[in-house]
């Protein structure tokens, strides 16, 4: 019998990362990333030189912390609490982008943290990977929650009946980031996003706004 299903993103909505990866960047390469600026680019200051680190030096540092740190990675306050309590009702798979070569680093990293659900690797936007994901399970009402409006513009088009809940659970970062104009809602703590979410399995009916 089908349930309701969650895709639920993994940084900064179940586990914090940026403050973290600015900690990383700050003792192993001497970089500043100004978290209250929102962005990646244009960010990340190297404090030997004052200079911003490009856009193309970014992403290999990502990698290097999701390689070697993600130990560093701490649980998102009521985030468990909150699964276990959709879990109840919900399948839930945790949609990540990462390669599929981290795909056995963040499972191991999640079940550490008691969180214990499917894990799917992808790359780039989240629409198609999450149409398949609700092929499979073919649920009754499906729920999306991510922290990047990227991510809610790429599901809004290639899953559109799916109800999209915009999440920044750090302090510091969601100040400066605007709700996602594809999201029907921003909630950044899980107690409200929680309640939020239950409420959507029991209107089982698709609406342009919550």
């Amino acid at each position: 019998m089908s349930r309701p299903l969650l895709i639920t993103d993994c940084d900064e909505v179940l586990l914090h990362m940026v403050a973290h990866f600015a900690d990383w960047l700050d003792e192993a390469h001497g970089i500043h990333f100004d978290l209250e600026s929102g962005q990646f680019d244009d960010a990340l200051t190297d404090r030997r030189t004052g200079e911003t680190v490009p856009t193309d030096q970014v992403w290999p540092l990502l990698e290097g912390f999701f390689r070697g740190q993600m130990h560093r990675q701490t649980l998102v306050p009521g985030a468990l609490a909150a699964l276990q309590r959709i879990g109840e009702a919900a399948d839930i798979v945790i949609l990540t982008n990462l390669g599929d070569e981290a795909h056995s680093w963040r499972v191991e990293q999640l079940a550490g943290h008691g969180i214990r659900h499917e894990v799917v690797c992808n790359r780039g936007g989240k629409g198609r990977p999450l149409r398949e994901i609700i092929d499979r399970y073919r649920p009754t009402t499906t729920v999306f929650v991510d922290d990047l409006p990227v991510h809610h513009a790429s599901v809004a088009k290639h899953a559109p009946d799916v109800w999209r809940l915009h999440m920044v659970a750090e302090p510091r970062l969601a100040s400066a980031v605007p709700p996602a104009p594809d999201a029907h809602v921003r909630i950044d703590a899980w107690p409200a996003a929680c309640q939020w979410v239950l409420d959507r399995f029991d209107d089982r009916r698709f609406e342009a706004q919550p």
